[in-house]
């Protein structure tokens, strides 16, 4: 997928990059500045600073309601709201690292995911259509910064025939290949996922898919049981007072989407509120308490993301955990359990922010997709053929393009 897809050679320089992401869980944007530099055709990142702005409770409601229920109205002002507040989250980290908009070269923006149908709808005339919406109007973004202005990284992949995620993979195999360790990356957001990265391959090398709900299903659990009061499970420290029920974990791994084979992604659209009503009201027929309920699916969300090696070849040397779960106690003790005897680390181990992987991600996306690279991986999006991924909203100087040739 490191292709050439249209675009020049580019001289080497520096470019400082910022990536803003808002997971399946809905809680905050995280904004990452980083320093790319493109040498012997591979791009390298160096880290600057990382800021959130974190949504409100009353706002989280909202964008959980709009993905299950959204009116095209609401849809209409939500996008250019949180363009708004994904603006607000550049400028934050760029004041962070004490630089000023016009030295910043680029912005790249996943949005929020409101709904994603991987699968698609069948339709008269051109078969099945695949479709995904994220907001937060990037023509907001560039207008507020004044910088170019990277989004929608997903459709293009749909439109050549794939699920349009994961697509972090691509970044994981840039930060964690080894020549000569295997290694697991674990990403547990809302969503949980997985990239395979054999010792000494390439992108080209890599599996990747999801493996199910993360935080987003503890997270509705907690909302659920206490009424709002509470909207996750701080720590893990309710989970690890409960007692797994190996029952109900039986039934949670027999779901349909754990067997089902990659390339394969999913969202609230499979795991959202019916979903958890579903769960809380076992727990009040079968006499769970809510700290059982939450041991039982941090276990489960261990044990989905060890039944990957049903389709992962290869030994596992090393396990890397990023994202929101890696600060649960209680699923970091089940995945030392599943994995053991591989060491289980966390991004911060190996000298990234578990917090600030996924946004220094489309930073990445956003720089490659200017160099002309294919950032999607087919092997495991499912995509007939490598593309370009984003669409670009010029800033006030333009487009950072350096040298611009046509499609060969």
């Amino acid at each position: 997928p490191k292709g050439r897809c249209g675009f020049g050679e580019r001289e080497e320089r520096n470019m400082k990059v910022v990536g803003l992401m808002s997971g399946t869980s809905a809680d905050w944007v995280a904004a990452a500045l980083v320093n790319i530099v493109r040498r012997g055709g591979t791009s390298q990142i160096t880290p600057l600073a990382f800021a959130s702005v974190p949504y409100s409770r009353t706002l989280q409601h909202r964008l959980v309601e709009l993905s299950l229920r959204g009116q095209v109205a609401e849809i209409c002002h939500m996008n250019a709201y949180l363009g708004e507040l994904f603006a607000n989250a550049a400028l934050r980290v760029i004041r962070h690292a004490k630089c000023r908009p016009a030295e910043i070269d680029l912005i790249g923006s996943h949005g929020q995911t409101i709904h994603h149908l991987p699968k698609g709808i069948r339709e008269p005339g051109v078969g099945v259509v695949r479709s995904t919406l994220q907001i937060g109007e990037p023509a907001v973004i560039a207008e507020r910064t004044g910088i170019t202005t990277v989004a929608n990284f997903r459709p293009r992949d749909m439109a050549a025939g794939g699920e349009g995620a994961p697509l972090v993979p691509y970044a994981h195999a840039m930060a964690f290949r080894h020549a000569r360790r295997s290694r697991l990356v674990v990403n547990i957001g809302g969503i949980s996922n997985v990239t395979y990265l054999p010792k000494g391959g390439g992108v080209n090398a890599l599996r990747a898919f999801d493996t199910g709900p993360g935080n987003m299903v503890l997270d509705a659990i907690v909302r659920e049981a206490t009424q709002g009061k509470r909207t996750y499970d701080a720590g893990g420290r309710m989970a690890r007072r409960g007692r797994v029920d190996r029952a109900l974990l039986g039934e949670l791994m027999a779901h349909p989407f754990l067997i089902r084979r990659p390339p394969k992604s999913t969202g609230r659209e499979e795991f959202g509120a019916p979903f958890v009503q579903a769960l809380v009201a076992r727990r009040r027929t079968t006499r769970l308490s809510i700290e059982d309920v939450l041991a039982t699916c941090a276990a489960w969300t261990a044990e989905a993301i060890g039944s990957c090696r049903r389709w992962v070849s290869g030994e596992i040397d090393e396990v890397i955990v990023g994202g929101g779960g890696v600060y649960n106690r209680a699923i970091m003790d089940a995945l030392r359990g599943v994995f053991a005897p591989a060491p289980v680390l966390t991004f911060d181990d190996c000298g990234w922010s578990s917090k600030a992987f996924e946004a220094t991600a489309f930073a990445l996306l956003a720089h490659d997709m200017l160099q002309g690279d294919c950032t999607n991986v087919p092997g495991v999006t499912g995509a007939h053929h490598p593309v370009v991924l984003g669409s670009v909203v010029p800033g006030r100087a333009g487009v950072p393009i350096l040298q611009a040739r046509r499609p060969r």
